[in-house]
């Protein structure tokens, strides 16, 4: 069952302290996606006719690197907006979006969008928004970068699960490793570092706490 636009606008970091009538605007132009696991939203370069909001499941961001490889940009978490580049700077996707497990996103056409921010009052609100969660980001990456690969994943445990003692994933050992930044192999030796270490184990579908 999907989720309601105004609980999604409500939950979101970007949104939530918007004025009342200025969420009211943004819900009337979002239409609802469901999107299947690995399902690609839209591909680096394509062109961009709609900015998205995240409403439940994972998104993740990757750039396809000279050499072929994928590289994760981010993971979008429910309440997140993505894509919004194409409002501003470019018309096309600097990233590719992929569904890591069974989704759903609002798609807020650009075109609308862009008839919401030629309202000077809803333009200020938004950008200034906009610019905290820049800033946010900006933070977000600086502390990240500084992390190991088993402080970025246990990291990313606790803000996507919260303090769980079980937790059941949906994504692939794989996905996992590319979302942290380093490959399978080197994954699968930290997971059983971790389990060695009584930090935790991987069984299944199931990671295990300890």
């Amino acid at each position: 069952m999907g989720m309601n636009i105004d609980f999604v606008l409500l939950q979101s970091e970007l949104f939530h302290s918007l004025k009342q009538e200025h969420r009211r605007r943004i819900a009337a132009i979002c239409i609802p996606k469901r999107l299947k696991k690995q399902e690609i939203l839209f591909r680096e370069g394509d062109k961009g006719y709609a900015v998205y909001l995240c409403s439940w499941g994972a998104v993740q961001l990757f750039k396809s690197s000279p050499s072929g490889e994928d590289v994760v940009i981010k993971v979008v978490k429910p309440g997140e907006l993505f894509g919004e580049v194409v409002l501003f700077e470019t018309n096309r996707y600097p990233v590719s979006a992929v569904a890591l497990e069974s989704s759903e996103v609002f798609v807020l056409p650009k075109y609308q969008f862009e008839c919401l921010l030629e309202d000077v009052q809803f333009r200020k609100d938004f950008i200034t928004h906009l610019m905290k969660k820049l800033r946010y980001l900006t933070e977000q990456l600086y502390r990240v970068s500084t992390l190991t690969p088993e402080q970025r994943f246990l990291e990313f445990l606790r803000e996507r699960y919260g303090n769980k003692t079980e937790i059941r994933v949906s994504f692939s050992k794989k996905d996992m490793a590319s979302i942290i930044g380093i490959t399978p192999e080197a994954f699968s030796r930290m997971l059983q570092r971790l389990k060695v270490e009584g930090i935790l184990e991987w069984k299944g579908t199931k990671i295990i706490m300890k």
